[in-house]
């Protein structure tokens, strides 16, 4: 059962002054299950980004349709998580109280938003931290709090924008297996954009390549790789041959670019 369907979805961004209109997106379709891992990759400026802000509701498509649960959608809201490459954490709040926002805009009551706090600060392993504030924090650990504060709000679907895509390589695939064993213990689609195939191999259950732009859905690769994942599948033959196919693919569409 698909949690989000895209129909034939075109964005276009009107030009300003002389500029000419830029179309980002062109008859994009594609159906997202409900608890699917899906990667989205392709070449800078092919609308990835521009198609999870409009399933978060922050653009809206120029023509087609998109769906949540069969509706249209409509303003943002808690069932739709996002987190960014920015960290974008209230600087003034400590680690829990940057938890903790969601739930108290509902109107959650305190002994309850103890609880959940608790809960997610075990889950990133944050445990010590509590108190902490951003600027006390590494960049894997203000990332950790960005993704326990998305999950704080119990969405349905969970999306990333380049979430680690600021973080050096260490803690970058630390953070990628502490994601999966996250998303593992929750029952949210995750939604998930980024530039490293290498990224989106490991993570994914299926990952779509877009075309340069305007962005369309060049091939839909499924990962079939056993879960839990684990670091040393990096090395597999079966890893290495995904990675070579999305490369191929990829590479493609850029070489038309720069020709």
């Amino acid at each position: 059962m698909s949690i989000i369907k895209a129909e034939h979805i075109t964005k276009v961004f009107q030009g300003s002054g002389n500029d000419p209109d830029v179309v980002a997106i062109e008859e994009f379709s594609l159906e997202i299950a409900k608890q699917e891992f899906l990667a989205i990759i392709g070449p800078s400026g092919c609308g990835k980004s521009t198609f999870l802000l409009m399933v978060a509701g922050l653009e809206k498509q120029t023509s087609g349709n998109l769906f949540l649960n069969n509706e249209p959608v409509g303003k943002p809201e808690a069932s739709r998580a996002i987190v960014f490459q920015e960290y974008l954490l209230f600087p003034w709040k400590t680690v829990k109280s940057n938890i903790e926002f969601g739930p108290s805009l509902q109107k959650t009551p305190k002994s309850t938003l103890e609880t959940i706090s608790r809960h997610y600060i075990d889950l990133v392993g944050l445990n010590g931290f509590e108190n902490r504030y951003p600027h006390e924090l590494s960049g894997g650990m203000k990332q950790r709090v960005a993704i326990a504060r998305a999950l704080a709000n119990e969405p349905d679907i969970l999306l990333m924008d380049e979430p680690f895509g600021a973080l050096d390589s260490l803690t970058r695939e630390s953070l990628q297996m502490e994601l999966l064993n996250i998303w593992q213990q929750t029952t949210c689609t995750v939604l998930f954009v980024t530039h490293s195939i290498t990224e989106a191999v490991y993570l994914a259950d299926r990952v779509v390549v877009m075309s340069r732009r305007p962005g369309r859905i060049k091939d839909v690769i499924s990962i079939d790789l056993p879960r839990p994942r684990h670091k040393d599948m990096f090395a597999s033959d079966r890893f290495r041959n995904y990675e070579t196919l999305l490369k191929e693919i990829v590479w493609e569409e850029v070489a038309q670019t720069v020709a």
